[in-house]
């Protein structure tokens, strides 16, 4: 069974659960899925829990390390601006999906206006720095631990 076939029935069965969009994904290394997850921000009450992000927090807990290298994502549509940074953030090598922005815009999902809002072409969320000379001193213990960093 190809990996996309995968992602689609992880989709699929979220659909037909009710507990979201019509996303699936899997995360593989070495031929081997080691991630899988489905679009559940209506079951989970939680709007960051996109198919993308469901099968990268699976994998991280199988492999026990928030480091994907040498993973592909497979997805059924191109991942949102969060996804791509959950891939990023992860180190995913490579994404492979199926549907297209334009095909996720069709269906009345909202991706494109993130899209603008990064370009600077709309307003975003407004903003504000509060408390930076505080924050940074929280900046300057982190660096001082010299602990792991990601």
């Amino acid at each position: 069974m190809s990996y996309m076939k995968i992602a689609l029935e992880e989709a699929f069965t979220g659909i037909r659960n009710g507990d979201g969009g019509p996303f699936g994904a899997v995360v593989v290394r070495d031929g081997e899925v080691i991630g899988r997850g489905h679009n559940r921000v209506l079951a989970d009450h939680d709007p960051t829990m996109h198919g993308e992000v469901a099968a990268i927090r699976n994998a991280c807990r199988n492999i026990g390390s928030h480091s994907l290298k040498g993973s592909v994502l497979y997805t059924t549509a191109y991942p949102c601006p969060m996804c791509m940074g959950a891939a990023m953030w992860a180190d995913i090598e490579r994404i492979v999906y199926g549907c297209t922005a334009l095909d996720t815009a069709e269906i009345g999902f909202r991706d494109e206006d993130f899209y603008k809002a990064f370009r600077g072409e709309c307003e975003s969320i407004p903003t504000e720095c509060e408390d930076r000379k505080e924050c940074l001193e929280l900046f300057d213990e982190y660096v001082k631990l010299k602990q792991k960093r990601y």
